[in-house]
């Protein structure tokens, strides 16, 4: 049996991922902070196809002793596809930041991010069928005034997705990794970077998408060659692309000793 690991399953991208996956009839491995939501998340998995495995695991993966606790607990499962969604955002700018909570967004964003994807390659990379898909953002190829902090996090995402792409080609690696790069998307996220009880984007976000659209969007992704999925910021149209960033590869060394030709 293999599975799909999601990151912050509970709501939003990750929520309509595992659904959207479960169409395809992918066991799950579903991770985030709420049990009860992802309980229920298991159950609509389950109304679904009830012939899915699905482990749930409550973590707080801004922690970076549980991020690797995480990892070792998911040696029983063969993992086929790793999604990297938890993260969230923030409205402020630098000098008026909540540091206490930038530097939750950095462990979560950044640190969790690498040290998941690090492991998965490690130990998947030359497994035929594998794919790495980190979620980015529309702000992390372009920065958004007071979101400059977040807009770095995911511009690292981005980076860093990208160059492993290349890496992993390089190498002539079996596994894919690959990035989505969402615009707007109604979801908990502006609740959460405004530090709000509640947010309508009806009526005051001039564009967006529907979570459940974005996810649709994550399986063109996953279905395509495609390096980069991302949506326009002004059209807020979906596009496949090749990798955006320069990438300069690094000339092979000779090894000692060769004699020269």
């Amino acid at each position: 049996m293999k599975y799909t690991v999601i990151t912050g399953a509970s709501s939003g991208i990750g929520y309509e991922a595992a659904l959207a996956f479960a169409g395809r009839g992918k066991n799950m491995i579903l991770a985030a902070r709420r049990t009860d939501e992802l309980d229920k998340l298991k159950a609509k998995v389950a109304e679904i196809n009830p012939d899915l495995d699905v482990a749930i695991r409550t973590v707080d993966l801004s922690i970076a002793a549980n991020v690797h606790e995480f990892y070792e607990s998911l040696q029983p499962y063969a993992i086929e596809t790793w999604i990297n969604n938890a993260g969230f955002g923030n409205f402020a700018s630098v000098g008026e930041q909540h540091l206490p909570k930038i530097e939750q967004m950095l462990h979560l964003n950044i640190e969790a991010l690498t040290i998941l994807s690090s492991l998965y390659v490690r130990d998947y990379a030359d497994v035929d069928g594998t794919q790495i898909i980190n979620i980015s953002s529309g702000g992390g190829y372009t920065i958004v005034a007071d979101a400059v902090t977040y807009c770095a996090t995911k511009f690292y995402v981005s980076a860093f997705t990208e160059g492993l792409a290349q890496e992993l080609k390089g190498k002539n690696a079996a596994m894919q990794a690959k990035v989505l790069a969402p615009a707007a998307t109604e979801t908990e996220f502006a609740k959460h970077s405004f530090n709000v009880d509640e947010f309508e984007y009806e009526g005051r976000v001039p564009k967006f998408h529907t979570a459940e659209q974005m996810a649709g969007f994550l399986l063109e992704l996953y279905d395509s060659e495609s390096v980069v999925g991302i949506v326009d910021g002004l059209t807020y149209d979906f596009e496949l692309r090749e990798p955006i960033f320069p990438y300069a590869a690094r000339a092979a060394s000779k090894p000692k000793n060769q004699p020269e030709n």
